[in-house]
């Protein structure tokens, strides 16, 4: 289920406040390449922090630690929520961060296929220098390497013939 705006602020900080709604659409798209990782990195401690204190007060909550404060948690649906909410603006920022980094790829691709394109063309205009890939004084004979076997294919047949004669009258003795 979303989150709304008004749980956001309820489960948050002003220092948190502030850096989420950061997150959010037109805000994001606002930001440079390098307020945008600055803001992740920030955002990532805070999430990771959140996440940490969430999981100690379900730990305290079991009885499996003791407690950070004077008494053990009760409940934990603030942290929950708090976690939740940040995680959410993490995702968003990975998104946006990957959007920017395949539209760079993108437009990168364009720059090298209209390099290549100017290349080939030019090439086209050229006249064909020595080195190039193309025939200069026409297609060459390779000579054939196997050896030329010297005996006649009639004979080889006849003596194939006469050997099985010869088997035939061993067999039918």
């Amino acid at each position: 289920m979303a989150i709304s705006r008004q749980q956001e602020i309820r489960a948050l900080d002003a220092d948190e406040r502030a850096l989420v709604e950061k997150s959010h659409h037109p805000e994001i798209q606002t930001l440079s390449d390098k307020e945008l990782a600055d803001l992740v990195k920030r955002m990532r401690e805070r999430r990771d922090k959140a996440k940490d204190r969430a999981n100690q007060r379900r730990r305290e909550m079991r009885g499996k630690a003791a407690p950070k404060g004077a008494t053990p948690s009760t409940a934990d649906e603030g942290s929950k929520l708090k976690q939740a909410v940040l995680a959410t603006a993490m995702r968003r920022l990975n998104s946006e961060t990957e959007r920017r980094r395949k539209m760079t790829a993108s437009s990168s691709q364009v720059e090298i296929a209209r390099r290549a394109l100017a290349m080939k063309q030019s090439a086209e205009n050229d006249d064909a220098d020595f080195n190039s890939r193309h025939a200069h004084k026409g297609m060459r004979k390779v000579s054939n390497r196997k050896q030329r076997n010297l005996v006649r294919p009639m004979e080889l047949g006849r003596q194939r013939k006469a050997a099985g004669v010869a088997q035939a009258k061993r067999d039918s003795r």
